[in-house]
């Protein structure tokens, strides 16, 4: 009886994970497809040598561009992206897809272009030198407006809460930069390899990297408010939040998963580990790209809505 029991359970956990395969919408991209922008039904992709513009449907366009590295960043008519092959920050036209301007910024991270650009506050936001600086960009001027003095090898930026979030890897520490001032107003010591981070659900949420866990951060006190060990590492990857949810792109075990914001309990686990690449939240389905596979996945929203059930 009990091994008839054992035997229907993993047929029905086969049949489970057919399904949901079934339903998951992948498209092959040729290159090395990255990090992924969301433009309302659309998408924008890093990939080598050019951005491109994606649906479910297909491609729909590309901007040459030497080197796009990073999370990119939307703001008005305009899609920001750092160009680690000469170390300006490109304004891509989103209605034409053309480039639209070159802005000279230097980028912190310019030889592995694991960095964000961010919007927010009126402003693009990018780490441009490696000795401890963050950039603020006026998008109607296309210039730099101020420079903010932070840690050493700070690369990871997020807007939001009402402030720019910017991590270091080299000091292990978040810091939180006030827009009001341009200043640096508190600091948080973490774990081993801080690295992409996301501002919402009512707290900034990090990776640590090399310990393989994802902290919650109380966006005033600035106090440690959970840690949960998601794996042996959270190396590379991605994070976004929305519907209540953390959602972590990661490199090993498996595609993405899912932890709640209020209870920090992993709701799902969800794919096949397919190596590393990025992830974006939307309210109808979740994006992933896996750059080794060279592949980009739609998650609808009935996939992933029951997967913790």
């Amino acid at each position: 009886m009990i091994r008839s029991l054992l035997m229907a359970t993993a047929a029905f956990a086969s049949f489970a994970s057919a399904a949901q395969a079934q339903q998951v919408e992948t498209q092959a991209v040729p290159g090395f497809a990255d990090f992924i922008a969301v433009d309302g039904d659309t998408i924008w992709v890093t990939n080598r040598g050019r951005v491109e513009h994606w649906s479910r449907k297909g491609k729909l366009g590309e901007v040459p561009l030497a080197r796009p590295c990073g999370a990119m960043a939307i703001m008005g008519d305009a899609l920001f992206v750092a160009n680690c092959g000469d170390g300006t920050l490109a304004r891509i036209d989103r209605a034409s897809a053309k480039l639209a301007a070159s802005i000279a910024t230097g980028i912190a991270n310019q030889k592995e272009g694991e960095l964000n650009v961010v919007a927010g506050a009126g402003s693009i936001w990018l780490a441009s030198d490696a000795k401890g600086v963050v950039s603020r960009i006026d998008p109607a001027t296309n210039k730099v407006i101020a420079t903010i003095a932070v840690d050493p090898a700070t690369t990871y930026l997020a807007y939001g809460l009402d402030a720019v979030w910017a991590a270091s890897p080299q000091s292990q520490m978040l810091q939180r930069i006030d827009p009001k001032t341009n200043k640096v107003t508190g600091k948080v010591a973490l774990g081993r390899g801080p690295g992409f981070l996301v501002a919402g659900e009512g707290a900034v949420w990090i990776q640590e990297q090399v310990d393989g866990t994802l902290v919650k951060i109380d966006p005033q006190s600035l106090a440690i408010l959970g840690r949960v060990k998601l794996g042996a590492n959270l190396k590379w990857g991605d994070i976004d939040t929305g519907a209540g949810k953390v959602w972590l792109r990661t490199t090993d075990d498996q595609v993405f998963v899912v932890v709640d914001a209020a209870t920090m309990a992993v709701d799902a686990r969800l794919g096949k580990a397919a190596g590393s690449g990025a992830l974006r939240f939307t309210p109808d389905g979740v994006w992933t790209t896996a750059h080794d596979e060279h592949t980009l996945s739609w998650w609808p929203k009935q996939d992933w809505k029951t997967a913790g059930k």
